[in-house]
């Protein structure tokens, strides 16, 4: 697999990064090393950037910046959609990559790749729809004219649970709409970051306007990129409480910031609801990725009335899944990435014990060691149960019975955050009452997946700002001009 990527990046996979289209090591020579958290083996070791070295790749980005604004909106476009093409081609390669260095299974890394593809394709497409307007002046004697020009130099710090598709959702983006990027991947998976922006390079992306740069020490270096003038944008994925601290880390500078962060996403399912699809939509929004991705569901609300049969119909589809190696035929769920993660699922099955649930599949390790967990169902659970308040991002489901819409929406807005909801009814006024009442940036009403390229993706609340796909992701990359036009 390695000697794949290797082939692919065109370079070592060792002590390399992308800074002004040339592959670099850190200035003082420093690395880290990846590892594979299904085997704990290292697959690579990458250049540790300090300062100094983000500064080069600031001005890379910089020079860059100044070349590809002067590109035609029709040739970024093409250029764009070489670059999605490439993620197609080297799909197989690219999801290989990821399931060693992230662990999910073979088959959602590859759903992962066509997903990321799917946002550069659309955002080639946008790059020639940035249109201004012609606005009716005060007099006959002048034009008032609106124009939209692309921001500058952008910082995107991107988290380990997608590591390719959280890059082209922003990268795509920024470069549509002229920018350039430099790109600050997650410490445990920036090997899918090289080599997808290695293929950007490939497809005729400019030296400087794509960038990645790893380090074992993102505060200090993210903060320095917060702090730089010359940087006009930040688009952050991860915490909460990391992005907060990149928002107050940037009002120096008065950036312009996406923050996608935290969920606390409801499952809720209604005593009409169609339960065999409720229990599928279940499946995929809490068990994809082992629970690790920041819209699945977190606490399950069902209606009392079949709270018995959902929970009967999804232990009996847990009794079919399969835990192990992602690159194993027909495995289900990886491993969670680190023992940190494990840590906070035990915690948070312990506080609902301790409180009354009922463990009615896993609740423990995996057999298989390391960092392998049961996917688990809790039954008899409670509002005041910790995953009720807080994201477990791990394979656990809550199930919390409820008697009513009105007490299932009381119960779901009882967050700080606000990203995702789901509701499982047929009443369309139920349905209705869902998608306005619930407190969420985005609603799945009989859906368990919600996102896609043509989709607006975040959130309210503590959940951030900004929205990233579709023809509303590209505005957080552009600048309003308004140009008065007199003498005429």
């Amino acid at each position: 697999m390695l000697d794949t990527f290797k082939e692919t990046l065109g370079v070592s996979a060792n002590s390399k990064c992308l800074v002004d289209g040339q592959w670099v090591a850190s200035m003082d020579q420093n690395v880290f090393q990846v590892t594979n958290p299904a085997t704990q083996l290292t697959l690579a070791s990458v250049p540790d950037f300090q300062v100094a070295d983000a500064e080069r790749a600031v001005s890379a980005a910089e020079k860059g910046f100044q070349i590809w604004r002067q590109y035609s909106a029709k040739k970024r476009s093409q250029i764009l959609y070489r670059w999605y093409e490439k993620l197609i081609e080297y799909k197989r390669p690219l999801a290989e990559l990821m399931t060693a260095e992230q662990g999910k299974p073979l088959t959602e890394s590859e759903g992962e790749v066509e997903y990321g593809a799917a946002y550069i394709q659309w955002f080639a497409e946008e790059s020639k729809r940035i249109n201004g307007d012609i606005i009716p002046p005060q007099n006959h004697q002048q034009r008032i004219l609106v124009t939209k020009e692309p921001v500058g130099v952008c910082v995107a710090v991107t988290p380990w649970n997608f590591p390719i598709a959280m890059i082209t959702r922003k990268a795509a983006a920024a470069l549509a709409a002229g920018c350039s990027m430099v790109i600050k991947p997650a410490e445990a998976t920036p090997l899918s970051a090289l080599a997808v922006c290695k293929l950007a390079l490939d497809a005729g992306v400019p030296d400087g306007v794509l960038n990645v740069i790893t380090t074992s020490d993102p505060k200090t270096v993210v903060k320095y990129l917060c702090d730089h003038k010359s940087v006009k944008k930040i688009s952050f994925t991860g915490s909460t409480a990391v992005g907060k601290s990149l928002m107050q880390q940037s009002a120096g500078t008065l950036k312009k910031l996406s923050l996608e962060l935290g969920g606390n996403a409801p499952f809720i399912v209604m005593d009409d609801a169609d339960i065999e699809a409720a229990v599928r939509g279940a499946m995929a929004s809490k068990f994809r990725n082992a629970g690790q991705t920041c819209v699945c569901a977190n606490r399950f609300l069902i209606h009392r009335n079949v709270i018995d049969e959902f929970s009967e119909k999804l232990a009996h589809s847990l009794d079919a899944f399969t835990v192990g190696v992602g690159t194993k035929e027909g495995v289900d769920q990886g491993p969670l990435i680190n023992e940190q993660a494990v840590s906070k699922v035990e915690s948070h099955i312990e506080d609902a014990v301790a409180q009354g649930g009922r463990i009615l599949r896993g609740g423990s390790r995996h057999e298989l060691g390391g960092t392998f967990f049961q996917p688990t169902i809790i039954v008899d659970g409670k509002a005041s149960m910790k995953i009720n308040h807080e994201e477990t991002f791990g394979p656990v489901a809550l199930l919390i019975p409820i008697d009513s819409a009105e007490e299932a929406i009381e119960i779901a807005n009882d967050t700080d955050f606000g990203l995702a909801a789901y509701a499982y009814t047929q009443n369309l006024a139920n349905a209705m009452t869902f998608s306005h009442e619930l407190e969420y940036g985005m609603v799945g009403i009989n859906e368990g997946v919600i996102s896609n390229e043509m989709a607006p993706f975040g959130g309210i609340k503590e959940s951030g700002m900004g929205r990233e796909g579709s023809s509303y992701g590209i505005e957080d990359y552009l600048n309003i001009k308004y140009t008065l036009l007199g003498g005429l």
